[in-house]
């Protein structure tokens, strides 16, 4: 089974940002126990070291408790929750722009296509 990762970043970093993009889309929501290490690993077909960073980084981020013998829980905290969304529109953000710049457009360009496409929708 398992997930599909980017070759380039590390798996656990990438774990975190979807845990994190479960909880900004609604898929996870505050006060949810989140898998047992064990069983997360294999959904996600990475080896429990690996889970094990993630719940530690999610915990260090304060998004995560972990409460003894009865699991890990996101975080009810609205407040950790909106920080941690703002940081992750801003990690996307700077990661499509690195991306667009590599590739040779301009933030101008990038913005008024953006601006074209917005109109278009409305």
């Amino acid at each position: 089974m398992g997930m599909d990762f980017e070759k380039d970043r590390p798996i656990y970093l990438q774990l975190v940002e979807r845990i994190c993009g479960d909880l900004v889309s609604g898929r996870r929501k505050p006060g949810d126990r989140l898998p047992s290490v064990r069983e997360f690993a294999l959904e996600a077909g990475v080896n429990t070291n690996t889970v094990q960073n993630v719940y530690k980084q999610l915990e260090q981020m304060e998004l995560t408790e972990t409460k003894r013998g009865q699991g890990t829980f996101i975080t009810p905290d609205p407040l950790k929750i909106s920080v941690m969304r703002e940081e992750l529109k801003k990690q996307l953000i700077d990661r499509f722009l690195s991306s667009v710049e590599t590739m040779g457009f301009t933030q101008a360009e990038i913005l008024q296509s953006l601006k074209e496409r917005r109109e278009n929708e409305c």
